[in-house]
Protein backbone atom coordinates (compact mmCIF):
# COMPACT_ATOMS: atom_id res chain seq x y z
CA UNK A 1 0.00 0.00 0.00
CA UNK A 2 1.51 3.43 -1.08
CA UNK A 3 1.51 6.37 1.79
CA UNK A 4 0.59 9.99 0.73
CA UNK A 5 4.38 10.39 0.26
CA UNK A 6 5.16 7.65 -1.97
CA UNK A 7 2.31 8.50 -4.66
CA UNK A 8 3.88 9.38 -7.60
CA UNK A 9 3.25 13.51 -8.31
CA UNK A 10 1.81 13.93 -11.58
CA UNK A 11 0.86 17.25 -13.59
CA UNK A 12 -1.99 19.20 -13.29
CA UNK A 13 -4.03 18.46 -16.96
CA UNK A 14 -4.98 21.83 -18.95
CA UNK A 15 -8.67 22.03 -17.62
CA UNK A 16 -7.62 21.41 -13.98
CA UNK A 17 -5.11 24.36 -14.72
CA UNK A 18 -7.90 26.61 -15.74
CA UNK A 19 -10.38 25.08 -13.20
CA UNK A 20 -7.73 26.80 -10.72
CA UNK A 21 -7.23 29.75 -11.94
CA UNK A 22 -11.54 30.18 -12.04
CA UNK A 23 -11.21 29.08 -8.58
CA UNK A 24 -8.51 31.49 -7.41
CA UNK A 25 -10.19 33.93 -9.14
CA UNK A 26 -12.93 33.85 -6.80
CA UNK A 27 -11.44 33.02 -3.80
CA UNK A 28 -12.14 29.14 -3.17
CA UNK A 29 -10.28 26.19 -3.76
CA UNK A 30 -10.65 22.61 -2.64
CA UNK A 31 -7.56 21.39 -0.08
CA UNK A 32 -7.09 18.84 -2.30
CA UNK A 33 -6.95 21.06 -5.37
CA UNK A 34 -4.50 23.13 -3.28
CA UNK A 35 -2.27 20.38 -2.83
CA UNK A 36 -2.51 19.05 -6.43
CA UNK A 37 -1.15 22.41 -7.32
CA UNK A 38 1.60 23.00 -5.50
CA UNK A 39 2.74 19.50 -5.49
CA UNK A 40 2.43 18.83 -9.27
CA UNK A 41 2.34 22.11 -10.83
CA UNK A 42 4.54 24.69 -12.18
CA UNK A 43 4.84 28.22 -10.88
CA UNK A 44 5.10 29.78 -13.90
CA UNK A 45 1.86 27.36 -15.68
CA UNK A 46 -0.43 29.10 -13.36
CA UNK A 47 1.15 32.86 -13.48
CA UNK A 48 0.41 32.95 -17.17
CA UNK A 49 -2.70 30.85 -16.75
CA UNK A 50 -3.86 34.06 -14.08
CA UNK A 51 -2.52 36.65 -16.91
CA UNK A 52 -4.45 35.47 -19.59
CA UNK A 53 -7.30 35.12 -17.27
CA UNK A 54 -6.99 38.59 -16.36
CA UNK A 55 -6.58 40.27 -19.57
CA UNK A 56 -9.48 37.76 -21.06
CA UNK A 57 -11.37 39.16 -18.23
CA UNK A 58 -10.49 43.19 -18.59
CA UNK A 59 -11.32 42.52 -22.01
CA UNK A 60 -15.06 40.87 -21.31
CA UNK A 61 -15.62 43.53 -18.97
CA UNK A 62 -14.72 46.80 -21.49
CA UNK A 63 -16.95 45.07 -24.10
CA UNK A 64 -20.10 44.67 -21.84
CA UNK A 65 -19.73 48.47 -20.58
CA UNK A 66 -19.18 49.68 -24.03
CA UNK A 67 -22.28 47.64 -25.21
CA UNK A 68 -24.52 48.40 -22.08
CA UNK A 69 -23.24 52.55 -23.34
CA UNK A 70 -23.93 51.99 -26.45
CA UNK A 71 -27.47 51.23 -25.94
CA UNK A 72 -28.14 54.31 -23.47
Amino acid sequence: MMTDEQKPVRKPTFWQIVSSTLAAAIGVQSNKNRERDFTGGNIYTYIAAGIIFTVVFVVVMILIVKAVLANV
